[in-house]
């Protein structure tokens, strides 16, 4: 197996043998038996992937964006390929926590991996409400705040652009559960290390970031908008650097587990990030071009620490200079 290639991640069995390092990490009380989970609203809720894998070769598993009551979503097209990326307006669809805790869970509840309920709201109030109904449900092992979606119109990204929003609603949901909590931070601000600290300071376990970059595409020949939306998410490995650099400036100045994500294809593109300052990563985007993505960066990061000698993942976060 390469540790570049995108056509080389899917090797089904584990890494074998003697020499194998050890992959475990710790995020908040989430123990994962690998630094690989996958980002929220690109692997669905588990079902359609478990016709590749057993979905217990995870790290953890973060389900699609949840809120109170169920969402429509976004108006179609929602979706447009980009050089080097995609972009995407869905809008959070989904059925409602409710939902979630009686259909979904309990089907996820059957592979030996933890699982992180992303949360959003259009209120703090719907924040904290989700937060407290998935506090005692039998799987769930934290919640991943979503303070940084750009595609949504009241909430989300409004609470995620400044440190006084942040703080009030990550204290609010603090307030609500005892799970370990995860803030997600948008790339879409001014200064990243002040929105990570406000989200720490009132109470957040760990951050994921980055979220998307806000984008647009246009039909040159109609000129229209592609989107319905007239703007989207950008991921994929165009995101990469920028993701990168605040994953690495966070890391810098604050003293907190990170979950690092955008544009991850490949082994070595998690390892820049665990390099960087990032205690796990998400593959997100690369599910859509290769279901076995996750898989192939898991022994990846195995085969480069064999590689260069490293017996243990833990021994190579933030080691860059």
């Amino acid at each position: 197996m390469g540790l570049n290639g995108r056509n080389n991640l899917a090797r089904s069995e584990p890494v074998s043998g003697s020499s194998t390092p050890r992959l475990a990490v710790r995020i908040g009380r989430i123990e994962m038996k690998n630094p690989v989970t996958v980002a929220s609203g690109t692997f669905g809720f588990g079902q359609e992937m478990a016709e590749f894998y057993d979905l217990s070769r995870l790290g953890a598993i973060t389900v699609k964006g949840t809120s109170l009551f169920p969402w429509r979503g976004n108006e179609y097209p929602r979706t447009v390929e980009t050089p080097s990326g995609l972009l995407n307006a869905i809008g959070l669809q989904n059925d409602g926590v409710d939902s979630l805790i009686k259909d979904k869970i309990p089907y996820l509840r059957q592979f030996d991996v933890p699982i992180i309920v992303n949360v959003v709201g259009h209120s703090v109030e719907e924040y904290a409400e989700v937060a407290d109904r998935l506090n005692d449900v039998e799987g769930v092992h934290g919640l991943e705040l979503n303070i940084s979606c750009p595609n949504v119109r009241e909430g989300c990204l409004a609470f995620g652009s400044t440190p006084q929003a942040t703080a009030e609603v990550v204290s609010a949901v603090r307030k609500r559960t005892k799970l370990t909590l995860i803030t997600k931070l948008s790339p879409n601000v001014g200064n990243i290390v002040e929105i990570a600290r406000a989200a720490v300071e009132a109470g957040s376990d760990a951050l994921s970031l980055i979220n998307t970059l806000l984008g647009t595409a246009i039909d040159p020949w109609s000129r229209t908008f592609i989107l319905a939306n007239k703007t989207g998410g950008l991921s994929g490995p165009a995101i990469k650097p920028v993701a990168l650099r605040m994953v690495w400036e966070v890391a810098q100045n604050l003293d907190v587990p990170i979950i690092g994500m955008g544009g991850i294809m490949s082994a070595l593109d998690a390892v820049e990030f665990l390099l960087a300052g990032a205690r796990a990563v998400a593959v997100g985007t690369a599910n859509f071009v290769n279901p076995m993505a996750a898989i192939g960066v898991i022994d990846g990061i195995a085969e480069y620490l064999e590689t260069i000698g490293v017996s243990d993942v833990n021994d190579i976060v933030g080691t860059v200079s």
